[in-house]
């Protein structure tokens, strides 16, 4: 009974994607209205949010089982599945946003470099003043977040070879290889080569970073990970619409779009890497925000490619002038901040300035 009820999450999104599915067009934006359709909004994305968290919470649960950097690995590879999932959705519905994947992308490097790690960096120095990590670690996600995200990013928007953003197929599929090619190598440094630089440097073995969670069996947690993972998928094009309609009933900015879903995915994996900042483990901080911005880029920009191969979709990954320069800013600082062995709450307070900028930026420059 008490495992039955730890999954009440996945049964309630199954409930409410088969309550929207009964109701078929009856309850779809443009028939109901703006009002109505803000307040179903509401009611998928609690459901997905609390979906989400439980896919955290299973994650978690492996991570325990399995240890570092495999379980934040997991979480990881995770929460990118349910951004993949939402993108594409959205990307698919109604008339596809040729910026969606673009904006979702940039959003989430914004809110992981800039707002998750400052708040981690905040609330971690002010509890302890200076907290240590691997710095070898730290090193090895910078290496590999910097080129790619110049290539999927910036380079589409510099070059002449398509208008715009847009890729032409030539740099498309250099991007699909790069991206999955270096992804790939980080993974084998991550898990078998050098996996001991991704652990606290003190770490005893014992990591306690995996507190509150109640550990099954292996075999229950990828189960309900899974279960807990499909109903977010399977909601993601219903959001997509609810999203997309709100938005341009409100007069809000396109880029806001992207933001929600980041913010949205991010999340349950934000609050995990703050408790661990917060329990003095700055290490497994580390790990989910350069992790999750890594393969946001890793795995996002292959994805939303060979979905536009494949139906046709345009697909602009090119960002804005002013944007490239929060890029570049964000990365420079990055790597200013993760250049000793320890970190302070003042790193903090400049990483959240830039994020206060980006945020201004959505509404100054839509």
């Amino acid at each position: 009974m008490t495992s039955l009820k730890s999954e009440l999450p996945s049964f309630t999104g199954f409930a409410v994607f088969a309550a929207f599915t009964f109701a078929g067009d009856a309850l779809k934006p443009e028939t109901i209205g703006i009002v109505p359709s803000l307040l179903l909004l509401a009611v998928i994305f609690v459901t997905v949010m609390w979906c989400a968290f439980s896919v955290v919470r299973h994650a978690e649960c492996l991570a325990t089982l399995l240890g570092e950097p495999f379980g934040t690995l997991i979480l990881t590879l995770a929460v990118i599945g349910i951004e993949v999932a939402l993108i594409v959705a959205i990307m698919l519905s109604g008339d596809a946003i040729p910026t969606m994947a673009r904006n979702t992308m940039f959003s989430v490097v914004m809110i992981v470099l800039n707002g998750l790690v400052g708040l981690c960096l905040l609330a971690g120095g002010l509890r302890h003043k200076n907290q240590t990590y691997n710095l070898q670690g730290a090193n090895a996600f910078l290496s590999v977040l910097v080129p790619l995200a110049i290539f999927a990013l910036v380079l589409p928007r510099i070059t002449h070879s398509a208008p715009g953003g847009e890729l032409s197929p030539l740099q498309s599929a250099f991007d699909v290889v790069m991206c999955l090619l270096l992804y790939g190598v980080f993974l084998a440094i991550q898990t078998v080569t050098h996996s001991d630089i991704f652990r606290q440097p003190d770490d005893d073995g014992h990591d306690e970073g995996h507190h509150g969670v109640v550990v099954r069996s292996m075999p229950f947690h990828i189960i309900g990970l899974f279960g807990a993972l499909l109903p977010i998928i399977l909601l993601s094009k219903k959001l997509a619409l609810y999203v997309e309609f709100g938005i341009e009933g409100l007069g809000a900015p396109l880029a806001l779009s992207g933001f929600i879903v980041a913010a949205l995915v991010l999340m349950p994996e934000g609050l995990s890497a703050l408790q661990a900042a917060r329990d003095n483990k700055l290490q497994r901080a580390v790990n989910i925000c350069l992790g999750s911005a890594v393969a946001t880029i890793g795995l996002t920009v292959p994805a939303v490619l060979l979905v536009s191969w494949v139906t046709g979709l345009k697909i602009e990954l090119g960002l804005e002038p002013a944007d490239i320069i929060m890029l570049v800013l964000t990365l420079f600082i990055s790597l200013l901040t993760f250049g000793s062995r320890a970190t302070n709450y003042l790193q903090g307070a400049v990483h959240l300035a830039l994020f206060a900028a980006y945020v201004m930026m959505i509404f100054d420059l839509s």
